[in-house]
């Protein structure tokens, strides 16, 4: 039996990603699997593309409305100093966007480079993984925001 994680994309479909926030018009609004910055979210594309390229111009449209509209929940739900957006692709080989909040209690030397700097004890470690006892509530306000905006 396949994990929901070895198709991010298709469980989001078939409604079998426990991270999936909203359905919206361009893709599917997620929590990140890490919350060492709390807040930090996914935008997956409706459809398995491996880059933003391969979409219709209204996809790529909806899609990045979407990217922006779930930085504006994130931004209302945390109160985060800025949102940073990545789209990269180069680890999983498919087209999502990362929503990062970025904080003023971070370390100034932290806040002028991108997240991807952060130590990998941040992206793996247990006291971070998005847990519904610890991170439920702003995962509801994220939601209860995309839901009045979609």
């Amino acid at each position: 039996m396949s994990d929901w994680r070895d198709d991010r994309i298709k469980a989001a479909q078939n409604g079998t990603n426990p991270m999936v926030m909203a359905e919206m018009a361009g893709g599917y609004a997620v929590m990140g699997d890490t919350q060492f910055l709390p807040g930090y979210s996914v935008l997956l594309p409706k459809r398995f593309v491996t880059s933003l390229n391969e979409l219709s111009l209204p996809e790529r449209v909806a899609f990045l409305r979407d990217m922006s509209l779930l930085g504006d929940a994130v931004q209302a739900a945390t109160g985060a100093a800025r949102i940073n957006y990545d789209i990269l692709g180069n680890t999983d080989a498919f087209l999502h966007a990362h929503v990062f909040p970025r904080y003023a209690t971070e370390a100034p030397e932290r806040l002028a480079k991108p997240v991807w700097l952060y130590s990998p004890d941040h992206w793996f470690a247990d006291q971070y993984a998005y847990t519904v006892a610890k991170d439920g509530a702003l995962r509801q306000r994220i939601t209860a925001y995309l839901q009045k905006v979609n």
